[in-house]
């Protein structure tokens, strides 16, 4: 059960990432999920945590972020249909990114050697 859910909306991917960013260095705080809607210029990003971290976390992207988000809300004891809800969406992005999926796999981000000449 999640002890509290924070939610993000905020507009553009780089900003979302930047967001998320900032609330996971702020507190102990955990991505859940995340929707791009409108064709990725509203991102929302669901956190998860204690309440007091969520708070935190989503005070710091509301004042650091390189864009102001759009929406904020923090649900402590979130009720078991909210979670239900941010749950499928979870869900979803895990099937998404299924490792038999290779297409949708992210690239390897170990730097490349060196070109020798």
């Amino acid at each position: 059960m999640y002890n509290a859910l924070g939610f993000v909306e905020i507009s553009g991917t780089t900003a979302a990432i930047d967001a998320l960013d900032i609330m996971c260095k702020t507190a102990g705080v955990a991505l859940v999920t995340w929707e791009r809607k409108l064709g990725g210029r509203l991102v929302t990003l669901v956190i998860t945590g204690e309440v007091s971290a969520v708070t935190d976390s989503i005070e710091a992207a509301k004042k650091n972020a390189i864009v102001p988000p759009v929406a904020t809300l923090v649900i402590p004891n979130p009720h078991a249909e909210t979670v239900k809800m941010v749950s499928l969406s979870a869900a979803r992005l895990q099937r998404k990114n299924a490792p038999d999926d290779t297409a949708r796999t992210a690239p390897d981000m170990r730097p490349s050697e060196p070109v020798k000449a």
